[in-house]
């Protein structure tokens, strides 16, 4: 993110309890309007909690969450799609009866994208999804499943988006074609928060990432510095590796 620009998200000392346990630890970070930033972490991280608590699945036990200055902690889901934050998830969930074409023409129409409505079919054309507009969504194979969920996302017209493994399962070409277009996006000027485990992935689309170990934040910077760190090379690759 420019120094001279406010961060678009901002999360402040953000905690989420499940019981006893803190999936969440005092996590802060920022996020600006064009940059793509990447959660990454050992399973059980926290990563998918911190999208799940800033796009309104979770409430949050402590902390702030800013976007474009307001407050929106603990705001449910549909609030923070109409004011311009949305998501993917690990497991699609389209409506399975209804055609493709079909599910990014509701997601258009009920999440009040404030330039209008969305340009479906050309939604369609840039997620390789023009040829299988009029199929029920749950004829389409994984890959394309992964491609409607972010293009009903996208129709909603966010500002922030949030990526949870969009990348798992895809080829080399796919992957290819799905980092291309992310970065697209931000060159658009959204935001981009992306949770992943491949690196490779990873290091082709962000600006910067945040590792996270048990709730917490341990590294922030480019991928390429991180396993420089003897704390995150502890953390993924454990003590003998660590310098």
């Amino acid at each position: 993110m420019s120094p001279d620009r406010a961060p678009l998200l901002t999360v402040e000392g953000l905690v989420k309890r499940f019981g006893g346990f803190r999936a969440l630890d005092v996590l802060s970070f920022d996020v600006g309007a064009g940059e793509i930033l990447g959660l990454v972490g050992p399973n059980g991280s926290g990563k998918t909690t911190c999208i799940n608590v800033i796009s309104g699945l979770y409430r949050p036990d402590g902390g702030a969450i800013r976007f474009e200055g307001r407050s929106i902690g603990g705001l449910a889901s549909h609030r923070l799609v109409h004011a311009g934050i949305n998501r993917t998830f690990q497991i699609p969930r389209p409506f399975l009866t209804l055609t493709v074409r079909q599910n990014i023409e509701i997601a258009s129409a009920y999440g009040r994208n404030s330039d209008g409505p969305a340009d479906v079919e050309a939604l369609l054309v840039s997620l390789d999804l023009a040829a299988v507009a009029g199929k029920p969504a749950g004829e389409l194979n994984s890959a394309q499943q992964k491609m409607l969920d972010l293009g009903r996302a996208l129709a909603t017209g966010p500002r922030l988006l949030l990526i949870d493994e969009l990348a798992a399962g895809l080829n080399p070409a796919e992957l290819e074609r799905v980092a291309h277009k992310l970065k697209e996006l931000a060159r658009s000027g959204i935001a981009l928060l992306v949770v992943e485990h491949l690196m490779g992935f990873i290091d082709q689309i962000t600006d910067r990432i945040i590792v996270m170990n048990a709730g917490k934040e341990i590294f922030e910077g480019r991928l390429a510095d991180a396993f420089k760190n003897a704390q995150v090379v502890e953390v993924f690759l454990g003590d003998e590796h660590a310098a």
